[in-house]
């Protein structure tokens, strides 16, 4: 399997598939999608988002990441 790095407005995501092993190129493009959040952008762009309901989402997974970054950093400091 090659993993090609997708450069921002060039082309797409390319997985390489070897000797016919198409499960395996397949999750290899998923996981791609995923990391990438190529999914997460349609899906927020299917519908229109108000301003205010933007801020409060984006205050909302902020809240979150710190939350779970204080819970790691006392976990590993025990």
């Amino acid at each position: 399997m090659r993993h090609n790095k997708c450069e921002a407005g060039k082309g797409g995501l390319s997985v390489r598939v070897d000797r016919d092993n198409i499960e395996k190129a397949l999750r290899v493009f998923k996981k791609k999608v995923m990391n990438d959040g190529i999914l997460k952008d349609l899906k927020k762009s299917q519908f229109y988002e108000k301003p205010s309901e933007k801020k409060r989402r984006k205050n909302a997974e902020a809240r979150r990441h710190h939350l779970k970054a204080e819970a790691l950093k006392r976990k590993f400091a025990e």
